[in-house]
C-alpha cells in the first residue's frame, strides 16, 4: 500500500514539474503588457523613412550592441535590430534590419558600458523618438532612436571545452589544421535568443 502512495506522490511531483517546466518556457523574455502593447513586424527602415506615422509608439524588438555610452541624458547604446519572437528570443543575426540608437534615462539607472559591451545581445521595448543622423565610420547614416522602457540582457555565450571521459587527453599534431588539433573543443551551446 505505502509503495502505491509513494509511486501516486511521484507522479504528481513529476506531473508538477513538467507544468511548471511548460509555463516557464511560454514566459516572455519582457512585461506581459509591454510585449502585447509594443508593435513587433514593423521594419527599421520604414519607421525611418516614416518618422511622422510611428513617432511616440512602442516597438519590441532584439539588437546586438555595437557601443554603449553613458551621456548627460542617460545611457546609449546602438545596436544592430533583429527581429524577436511573441516572447522576444532573437530570431537570427542573419535577419538584421540595420541600426538604431536606444536612450536609457538617466533617472531609471544606467547601463554599464562594461556590462552592455559590443556583441552582447539585447530585447527591449521603446517608445520611437526620432531619426538622429549619424555616422558609421566615414559613412553618414540615419539611426531611429528609442526611449527604452525595458531592457533585457541575454547570458553572455562563452566558448568552452568538452572533456574527454577517458581518462588521458588527445592533443596531437594536424596536417589539416596547420597547428595542434583538439578533437574536444566545442562552441558554446547557442542561447535561446537563437531560434
Amino acid at each position: 500500500m505505502s509503495g502505491r502512495c509513494h509511486n501516486n506522490t511521484m507522479k504528481k511531483t513529476f506531473t508538477i514539474l513538467i507544468g511548471v517546466l511548460l509555463l516557464s518556457a511560454c514566459t516572455p523574455v519582457l512585461n506581459r503588457e509591454l510585449m502585447q502593447e509594443g508593435a513587433r513586424n514593423v521594419p527599421l527602415s520604414q519607421i525611418r523613412e516614416h518618422p511622422d506615422i510611428y513617432q511616440g509608439k512602442l516597438f519590441i524588438f532584439g539588437g546586438v550592441i555595437v557601443d554603449t555610452r553613458v551621456t548627460d541624458k542617460g545611457s546609449q547604446v546602438e545596436a544592430l535590430a533583429v527581429p524577436v519572437n511573441a516572447l522576444g528570443y532573437l530570431r537570427g543575426l542573419e535577419q538584421y534590419e540595420g541600426r538604431f540608437l536606444a536612450l536609457y534615462p538617466r533617472t531609471s539607472g544606467m547601463l554599464d558600458p562594461i556590462i552592455y559591451k559590443k556583441g552582447r545581445e539585447i530585447t527591449l521595448a521603446g517608445t520611437f523618438i526620432e531619426n538622429r543622423q549619424g555616422k558609421i565610420d566615414e559613412m553618414e547614416y540615419t539611426f531611429p532612436v528609442f526611449e527604452i522602457r525595458q531592457i533585457y540582457l541575454w547570458e553572455e555565450q562563452r566558448d568552452y571545452y568538452l572533456m574527454p571521459a577517458y581518462p588521458y587527453y588527445y592533443n596531437y599534431p594536424s596536417p589539416y589544421y596547420g597547428g595542434w588539433y583538439d578533437p574536444f573543443w566545442r562552441p558554446y551551446p547557442p542561447s535561446p535568443g537563437w531560434r
